[in-house]
């Protein structure tokens, strides 16, 4: 029997290709395009809080927590979460905040709101003002950051993850008692003394525009862990004016920190080539020197070019290229975020980056259904040309200048003994207050518990232990 005229087969579209298909539709389609799938024999874990995104320095401030939530629709948007194990984190309690910062600071930004905060002799030792304001919710922002950041360590120690990225965290300025570059919380340090009760010794790279002093200072005499950042120096006109390339730790060669802090200070304008080749030329060798058995990679995106407060010409593919150099080495990382002031290249990259991290090749145009896709202005991909569109520097750093930094840092690695000799159980120095108070915690808890079981043993008449 012929089919009638007013009778057709019916073709399913295919999703994404009609305006009608669901989020979740266009989602999978992107999924299928971009081949996500879940890495194969590593696990990645990432980690934040919605309520981080919501918080506001100021309308003239340029860190812009907003930009979090454009790297999270990107990352949702390519389907990018459908290869991770995600976490929602919890803020960070007082104490394990004290395990680095100081009671009084960290009881200041506790109690402090603008509607109370005067700026007295007593206050300004906390270094607050226009850099470092304080706002509403600010005690909130920063412990669910370093929240954030202390789940992603405690799944790599737990080996739930390899790789944990909180593009939240990252925030290196910040010292033990004292707000510093827009950061109140040190949350590197306090994930770094996370994965040091598990692992004798950690790498913590640094690739933000600025120089990685609050790390570096928090860790300054201690051979557990190295500190190595790369970063535009100059110390009479750009934050924080440390870093310079004979830093390399205490000048006393019997303190266990000497040698242990290297820093590679860049000029203006460093491109593509220059920078991943240095990269790649000082890292390998520290890696191979220092043998560290987890690495803790701060992604700082204000060295892009075309930052607001940057003055390097990278380009997006170069930046992530540094992370793609870490992986390889296929230990225990961390991954951070930190700097990066004009928001749609950081949450670019920032998203670019997490598909490394999972191994997807994903297209350079994002997909049609990403939210707020008209604020990446008209080309809408993934790789706008940074270090051309917008070279603002003139490129400083000769290829002289930086084979010189080259031989610098592999001299002072000459200086570093292999693999220190440690014992698992030792802790820095930082943390031998809450190791006493944990011992002391234990101490009355078995005396407590010692009592009630002499208590019980009696009412029963006998003596030895309870089953």
């Amino acid at each position: 029997m012929a089919k009638s005229a007013i009778v057709h087969d019916y073709h399913h579209p295919q999703p994404g290709s009609t305006p009608t298909f669901t989020l979740d539709e266009k989602v999978q389609h992107a999924i299928l395009q971009n081949g996500i799938e879940r890495p194969k024999g590593y696990t990645v874990s990432y980690h934040g809080n919605p309520a981080v995104e919501r918080q506001h320095f100021g309308e003239r401030h340029p860190m812009k927590p907003w930009r979090l939530t454009l790297t999270n629709k990107i990352v949702l948007a390519y389907g990018m979460h459908d290869a991770m194990d995600l976490y929602l984190s919890r803020a960070a309690t007082h104490q394990e905040l004290t395990e680095f910062h100081t009671e009084d600071y960290i009881d200041f930004l506790q109690r402090t709101t603008p509607d109370n905060f005067s700026v007295t002799a007593d206050d300004n030792r906390f270094n607050i003002g226009d850099d470092c304001p304080i706002f509403d919710g600010l005690y909130t922002y920063a412990s669910l950051y370093a929240g954030a950041s202390l789940d992603a360590a405690r799944k790599l120690t737990s080996h739930q993850s390899l790789i944990a990225i909180n593009w939240s965290g990252g925030l290196h300025h910040a010292k033990k008692s004292e707000a510093s570059g827009f950061c109140y919380i040190n949350d590197i340090v306090l994930s770094i003394l996370q994965l040091l009760r598990h692992h004798p010794r950690v790498l913590y790279i640094d690739i933000d525009v600025h120089h990685g002093d609050g790390v570096e200072q928090a860790f300054w005499s201690t051979d557990r862990v190295m500190t190595l950042s790369f970063h535009k120096y100059c110390k009479e006109t750009f934050f924080p004016g440390t870093g310079p390339l004979d830093s390399t730790g205490p000048p006393n060669p019997s303190n266990p920190g000497a040698h242990h802090s290297l820093n590679v200070p860049l000029h203006d304008g460093i491109e593509d080539d220059q920078y991943t080749r240095l990269f790649a030329d000082i890292v390998g060798p520290a890696v191979a020197t220092y043998n560290p058995t987890a690495i803790v990679l701060q992604c700082g995106a204000d060295s892009l070019g075309g930052d607001r407060l940057g003055c390097f010409n990278l380009g997006i593919k170069a930046h992530g290229s540094c992370l793609a150099f870490v992986k390889k080495f296929n230990m225990p990382t961390l991954v951070l975020g930190g700097g990066g002031y004009t928001p749609r290249n950081v949450a670019r990259l920032w998203a670019y980056e997490t598909s490394l991290c999972i191994g997807a090749e994903v297209h350079d145009k994002m997909p049609s259904h990403t939210p707020f896709l008209e604020y990446f202005e008209d080309n809408r991909t993934l790789f706008p040309p940074l270090g051309q569109i917008n070279k603002k520097f003139e490129n400083r750093n000769t290829p002289k200048y930086l084979q010189s930094l080259v031989m610098g840092i592999r001299e002072s690695l000459r200086y570093v003994e292999g693999s220190p000799s440690v014992q698992m159980q030792h802790i820095p120095p930082d943390l031998g207050p809450v190791r006493e108070e944990v011992d002391e915690e234990i101490r009355r808890e078995r005396e407590e518990e010692g009592a009630a079981r002499r208590q019980r043993e009696r009412g029963r008449g006998v003596r030895g232990e309870l089953y």
